[in-house]
């Protein structure tokens, strides 16, 4: 009779992953954001790591956690050893026949610069699928199973990184509004995200705003789009997203002065390696106005 010996059991996975990523952003919030979990299940997770290795990985403050020595000398190994699992399931999902580009992008983005983009390229490849996710942080290309990612951002240099165009910011309004329209008298309107749009505009180009945080704010900045072109108030604009609206007369400008905020429209991609064969070509399309 074959002898099965009980095989020793390590940690959970899922354990594992809440150490690499709390060691990784220094923060049990900020794992857990990226988790998509509570601070205390990563909490848990750890003391179960700590438990069954009988070593103690980080330390507890009031002010947060800290890596100890000996969560200092793993950390390394388990974000290269989720990496590579990343990029083993990643090409696991490009041996598939059939195509589905999966993207993350910054909600305005998605809503006002993918769209058009998207359907000149399913015009050239009708059969390809495209998925998008709207979020607001950028997401690791290296672990996330994303295909590319568009974001506004300050340019890194990186290789893997194209900028489309610079950010550059200017007052628009509604036509029926710009008759009529002042500093003082018109509602600003604000995006959550670039709250601070307004004064900064106002500073950099010498243009006085006795209050350029007045006026309503939203939390997705298509909504704040949206609401200029009814005429609700003035909103500053990033042009790569508001140059269509611009085009097509919904918006005008109410000022020729403007100022680069020192972020760019970038896309970023994935190493070669975790590459379809298909995006070089998928990215030259976006990269068409």
């Amino acid at each position: 009779m074959a002898v099965l010996p009980r095989r020793p059991k390590g940690p959970p996975l899922n354990a594992l992953r809440a150490f690499e990523a709390a060691a990784r952003l220094g923060s049990f919030v900020a794992a857990a954001e990226e988790l998509s979990v509570t601070p205390g299940a990563i909490s848990q997770h750890i003391k179960t790591i700590e438990a069954w290795a009988d070593v103690t990985l980080f330390r507890r403050n009031a002010q947060g956690v800290e890596l100890t020595a000996p969560g200092r000398h793993l950390a390394s190994d388990f974000t290269q050893a989720f990496d590579q699992l990343a990029a083993a399931t990643q090409n696991l999902r490009n041996l598939s026949p059939s195509v589905e580009i999966h993207i993350a992008a910054l909600p305005s983005v998605a809503q006002l610069w993918l769209p058009a983009r998207l359907g000149r390229i399913r015009n050239t490849w009708p059969d390809m699928k495209f998925s998008v996710t709207a979020m607001e942080t950028p997401p690791r290309l290296s672990r996330d199973l994303f295909d590319l990612s568009v974001f506004i951002a300050e340019p890194d240099g990186a290789a893997d990184q194209i900028v489309i165009a610079e950010d550059v910011i200017f007052p628009v309004c509604a036509p029926e509004l710009a008759e009529s329209f002042n500093f003082e008298s018109t509602p600003l309107l604000h995006d959550q995200t670039w709250h601070d749009d307004w004064r900064r505009w106002s500073e950099e180009t010498g243009t006085l705003i006795s209050d350029p945080n007045k006026g309503p704010k939203y939390s997705l900045y298509g909504l704040a789009v949206e609401e200029a072109k009814s005429g609700a108030g003035a909103l500053m604009a990033h042009g790569c997203l508001i140059e269509p609206a611009l085009k097509a007369g919904h918006l005008v400008r109410v000022s020729a002065q403007a100022c680069e905020t020192g972020r760019s429209l970038v896309i970023n991609l994935p190493h070669p390696s975790r590459r379809r064969a298909e995006l070089d070509e998928i990215v030259e399309l976006l990269q068409e106005g």
